[in-house]
């Protein structure tokens, strides 16, 4: 799993959630959410960036046709509202809480930019981050531009390989520990539920990868 992506690095904890940490000076506290919980809408002013500290964010903006299209589902340690450091005075898309006692930690722009200032290891991370975030951002708009959704699909996969994958050094297989459910999954490459069931079956006939609840593997022979 990407150490870019995937902030397991304490400080930042001590950064955005401080009230777990006894010796913290900060005051902000973190907010809990109940599953469909709005966090923002669109539109929204863009002040703060949050940092999920337990359960699930699904990220997404409605289309032209009025349809919802998922960019993105975050869990732990990961950060989002991250282009109010960067300018943006207005949401472009929502955020809502996926999962019951779902958890952030939200700071307000300017002290973030206030601590990004003074911390040139935090700055080049942050930013780092939010570079990897764009690239992933850019395939996951490309991926929707695939009509066949079972190309979208093998392409998912392959985006899961890059950010949860590792080779099985005998078979030479990626193995896939992923956070996501069927459903997420679905809704992430822009079809159903029974439909990627279809196509989950046909790729398993075909040899392509075996599919278990948290964990897929892509076969070596494709």
């Amino acid at each position: 799993m990407s150490s870019i992506w995937y902030f397991e690095d304490v400080n930042l904890f001590n950064i955005m959630c401080p009230h777990k940490y006894k010796d913290a000076g900060h005051s902000h506290s973190s907010k809990n959410y109940k599953k469909n919980d709005i966090i923002y809408t669109e539109d929204d002013t863009a002040d703060k960036i949050y940092l999920v500290s337990n359960g699930k964010i699904k990220i997404g903006y409605i289309n032209e046709e009025g349809e919802e299209v998922i960019s993105a589902i975050l869990s732990k340690g990961e950060i989002f509202g991250e282009k109010a450091i960067l300018g943006e005075e207005k949401r472009n898309e929502f955020a809502l809480a996926l999962e019951n006692n779902t958890t952030i930690c939200p700071i307000a722009a300017d002290e973030m930019l206030e601590l990004i200032r003074g911390n040139r290891e935090l700055s080049l991370k942050i930013y780092k981050f939010i570079g990897f975030r764009l690239k992933r951002l850019e395939r996951r708009l490309k991926l929707l531009l695939f009509k066949d959704t079972k190309t979208r699909l093998k392409e998912y996969l392959n985006e899961l390989a890059l950010d949860y994958g590792y080779k099985n050094a005998v078979s030479g297989d990626t193995v896939i520990k992923h956070p996501f459910t069927q459903r997420e999954i679905a809704s992430l490459i822009g079809t159903s539920r029974p439909t990627l069931n279809i196509l989950i079956n046909e790729l398993q006939e075909e040899g392509y990868l075996q599919f278990d609840r948290k964990e897929i593997i892509l076969k070596k022979h494709h």
